[in-house]
Formats: C-alpha cells, sequence, structure tokens
C-alpha cells in the first residue's frame, strides 16, 4: 500500500502556521480529489482544505486546536491497494507531497507512457489516461519522507468510526480544454493538472464557477495567481471557462469536532496549586492562540514601533442626522447608514491631508521611508464571535457614499461567516472604528499596524450645546484620532480631524463637492 502524507500549504500571503479547527473526514474514510479535509483558520479567515489525493485517510496529524506549521503533515492517505503494513514491511515508501509540488508536476511533462485505458478523470498534479486511448503520465515524486507504520495509532482519531460513510468515487469527467500561456509558459495538455498552488484561489474559483485550467496564469511557468481569478470576476479578463458547479463531496465530521466558532476559544480548566505572584488559586489557562494570538501579536508590534499621539473633539452630528431622515423619507431602502456617510467625509479628508494615508517601511540597512497610496483602502473595525476583524473596502476613495454602505454591509457579513479572506483583511491603508456601537463616547484606539492613523467615532447622544448664543439640546458626538507621530505634526492631523468634524456638522456643503 502507497501511503501519501499531504503537507500544510501556505494558505496565503506567506503565512507560516494556521491553527486547525475541525477535521472533516476520519481515519479509514475514503476520499476524493478536491473534496474538503479539514478547516483552518489562519490570518483571521477561516479556509477549507482540500486533498490533492484520492484514497483511505491512514492518519490525521494533529487535533482541533493545535497551531499547524506550513510545510508539516497535515493528513496521509492510502491508496488502498494492499494490506495497512505493506509500507512498514518493505513496500513503497510513504511520500511527502505539498501543494506547490504536487500542483507544479504539471508545469514539466514527464516522460509519456502509452495506457490501454483509464478513467479520464483529472487528478491534481496527475491526470490520468482518458477512456479514448490519451496517454497517460507517471511522476516520480520530488521528495520523500520516512516511513511511517501504519501500526501508529492515529494523532487525532474521531470519536464515531461506524458513522463512516460509503466510499466516494470522484466522477467521471471530460477533461478541461487545453489553456494556452503566452510567453514563455507552458502549453498545458489535456489531462495535465491546472497550475495553482493556494487552496483559496481554488476554493474562489470553484465558488465563481470558474474552470482554473481555463485561467491563463500571470505567476512562474504559467502558474495561476488569486489576482488571475479576481481579474476574470471583475471582468477585467476574458477567456475563461465557465464550468457548472460540482456536486458537494461527502465528507464525516466527527462528532466530537468543536464548531468553527468555539475552537480553541474556552478556557481549560485548571488544577494546580496557587498562583505564587498574587496567593490566589489559578481558576483557568488559556492558551494565546488563533485569532487572540494574531490580535496580540499586532496590537503589541503598533505600540512597541509605532510613537503615536491622540486629538478628539466633540461634534455636533445633528444636521447629519436630519439629512438622513430626510433621505429615509424619501428612500427608505436606499438610504446609506451613518457610518457610511462619515467614511465618505473621511476619504474628502485624507485627500486633502495625504499624509495620514501612509505607512512607514524600513529597509534592511536600517533607513526609512514614507511610503504614501494612490488610492484608499478604507478598513474598518468589526466585532465578530471569533473577535476584532479590521476588513477593507478596496479604492474606497471612488465610491459614493451608498457604495460604501454596500461595502460595508457585504464585508461585515463576509467577516462574521470566516470567510474573509487574507488580503481583504491585511490591505487597508487608514482604519474607521466606530467603537459608539459599544455605548462608549471615546476610546484612545491602537493604530493597525501598520497604518499611520484610526479614527473613532463614539456614540451619538443628546448633549447640552450652544447654538447661535442659545443652550440647545443637540445630537453630539465625540471623534477620535491617533496617528503616527512620524508621518506628520499635530496641525495635519488636527486639519484632518477638524475637516471631518465640519464636514459632519455641516453635510450639504461637503456633498455638494464630492
Amino acid at each position: 500500500m502507497a501511503v501519501k502524507t499531504f503537507l500544510l500549504p501556505d494558505l496565503g500571503e506567506g503565512l507560516t502556521e494556521a491553527e486547525l479547527v475541525a477535521w472533516l473526514v476520519e481515519v479509514g474514510q475514503t476520499v476524493a480529489v478536491d473534496q474538503p479535509i479539514a478547516e483552518v483558520e489562519t490570518a483571521k479567515s477561516m479556509v477549507e482544505v482540500p486533498s490533492p489525493f484520492a484514497g483511505v485517510v491512514h492518519q490525521l496529524f494533529g487535533a482541533a486546536g493545535d497551531t499547524m506549521d506550513v510545510g508539516k503533515p497535515l493528513i496521509s492517505v492510502a491508496d488502498g491497494m494492499g494490506e495497512p503494513g505493506d509500507a512498514a514491511d518493505g513496500g513503497p515508501a510513504e511520500t511527502a507531497v505539498s501543494y506547490r509540488e504536487e500542483e507544479r508536476a504539471g508545469a514539466t511533462p514527464p516522460p509519456v507512457e502509452v495506457a490501454e485505458s483509464g478513467s479520464g478523470n483529472v487528478l491534481i498534479g496527475y491526470g490520468t489516461p482518458g477512456g479514448s486511448g490519451a496517454t497517460g503520465r507517471t511522476r516520480r515524486p520530488k521528495g520523500r519522507a520516512s516511513a511511517v507504520p501504519a501500526a501508529t495509532p492515529p494523532a487525532a482519531q474521531p470519536a464515531s468510526p461506524a458513522a463512516t460513510p460509503p466510499a466516494a468515487t470522484p466522477p467521471a469527467a471530460t477533461p478541461p480544454p487545453a489553456a494556452v500561456r503566452t510567453g514563455e509558459s507552458p502549453v498545458r495538455r489535456p489531462g495535465a493538472a491546472p497550475l495553482v498552488v493556494s487552496p483559496i484561489v481554488r476554493k474562489l474559483a470553484r465558488e465563481r464557477g470558474i474552470d482554473v485550467g481555463s485561467v491563463s496564469g500571470s505567476g512562474a511557468g504559467g502558474m495561476v495567481l488569486r489576482r488571475d481569478v479576481e481579474e476574470l470576476i471583475s471582468g477585467s479578463s476574458n477567456g475563461a471557462v465557465r464550468a457548472p458547479e460540482p456536486p458537494a463531496p461527502q465528507s464525516a465530521v466527527a462528532s466530537s469536532s468543536p464548531s468553527p466558532a468555539s475552537a480553541g476559544t474556552s478556557p481549560a480548566a485548571f488544577a494546580g496549586p496557587a498562583d505564587a505572584r498574587s496567593g490566589l488559586g489559578v481558576a483557568a489557562r488559556t492558551p494565546l492562540k488563533g485569532v487572540r494570538k494574531t490580535i496580540a501579536q499586532a496590537m503589541t508590534r503598533s505600540r512597541s514601533e509605532i510613537p503615536e499621539a491622540t486629538v478628539w473633539v466633540d461634534v455636533d452630528a445633528t444636521a447629519l442626522l436630519d439629512l438622513r431622515a430626510a433621505l429615509k423619507a424619501a428612500d427608505p431602502a436606499g438610504t446609506p447608514g451613518l457610518l457610511a456617510f462619515i467614511a465618505r467625509f473621511v476619504l474628502a479628508g485624507l485627500a486633502k491631508y495625504p499624509e495620514l494615508n501612509t505607512r512607514v517601511e524600513t529597509a534592511a540597512d536600517g533607513s526609512q521611508e514614507i511610503v504614501a497610496f494612490d488610492g484608499v483602502n478604507l478598513g474598518f473595525a468589526a466585532q465578530t464571535d471569533r473577535g476584532l476583524m479590521v476588513p477593507s473596502i478596496r479604492e474606497a476613495n471612488k465610491l459614493s457614499a451608498r457604495g460604501l454602505d454596500a461595502e460595508l454591509k457585504r464585508l461585515t457579513g463576509v467577516v462574521r461567516d470566516g470567510k474573509a479572506t487574507p488580503q481583504e483583511l491585511t490591505s487597508g491603508t487608514f482604519t474607521l472604528n466606530n467603537y459608539g456601537v459599544f455605548g462608549v463616547d471615546g476610546s484612545a484606539a491602537i493604530i493597525n499596524y501598520p497604518e499611520a492613523a484610526i479614527l473613532g467615532v463614539g456614540r451619538i447622544i443628546d448633549r447640552p450645546w450652544v447654538v447661535d448664543g442659545q443652550l440647545a439640546v443637540r445630537k453630539v458626538t465625540e471623534l477620535t484620532l491617533t496617528f503616527d507621530h512620524r508621518v506628520c505634526d499635530g496641525g495635519t492631523a488636527g486639519g484632518f480631524l477638524r475637516y471631518v468634524a465640519d464636514a459632519i456638522e455641516n453635510p450639504g456643503a461637503v456633498l455638494a463637492d464630492l
């Protein structure tokens, strides 16, 4: 029996680890190519990892809640031929394969052998002979790992082996047409694997009905990158073959697997001696991992590297509320929310004070430079069950208040469902934080590293306010700007904050110029 071990791939943006949230398969279960085998969380996004092999699950490495390193074993799959002890008794050695090795196998065709018959199904990185006399391919593994005896107990044994479903057989399919690469990229032959490394890219293409085999990759050797699929989705590139949505593969979820929202979030009960510092008994110890670990690292780096300063101002928001109420009376369904209007004012302010839409980069020799951007990716803080997320609206400066409102709603839903991509969570250049939803007036926020500033909006409440020399009750909120003092001084920060405050107090004048 040949056993292949699949190594955890880099799931995007050069990440080095991921938290295993739940297994979607059991030891002994038959899996098909591209069948989801595990849910992992990385860079605050939840990702389903598909299997690059078809066969029987031989071993699961790790348990739900464990932190897995990229490049380390995730799962091993047996081809189902022979007895489980064959590999340990001198049979084929266990082969360790990553997505990169597996899928790059299609870039340089290995020696061709004539096969009499075949299923016609295309396996990732291999391709199989077609039923009409097509040629098959053999592949020599690029790397070997030491054999793991089949008798070794699996690292995470699911609770209900009896619930294993019948073997899932991948449906026969006609290989997609060859995609011709331009320049020096190779020509993909029928039956060859699409050149896709990241499972995120494959999942994105599958959800949008795009056949990745038809995409002309812009990466090295014709590798299909995330931007290639996103360009097709946005309509900026042509020639993709739309594929029908494949039937969802059958998978068994171990009864002992925790839900994505709860995995790794409950503190483990701890029985031990009293705390030496306080003298109190220790009630629990909660590992700092997953989302909390990511947040902790980002906040620590921000406070340790950015010399921040904070300015704030109280703002009369009565006119903005009146404007929105009038618009809502005329168009209840299409009126943007208050945060969308404030976001529009923030973007106009950044156009006047672009120093706040920058970041400081340090070179290898220790020299630093301020990087300015042609456009704004506006991040906004969104509280979810798994922690605070900051997705960003790409090129928000090009959107109207209605467009911003639509993106705010869409991205909030994406992050709360755990489906945000690392790019959506790490590409911001300025952050807007509405902490007024928590019923607080102000906060000295921590800058979302490596950005240069964050603007906070407090709750809007009735407060006494002087209007034309007379005391009146007005709708008042507090704006708080925390900024990197390396990129600008207080005059710039104060000018930006005053501009946004004036826009809220007199929205008609500002909106007329936008």
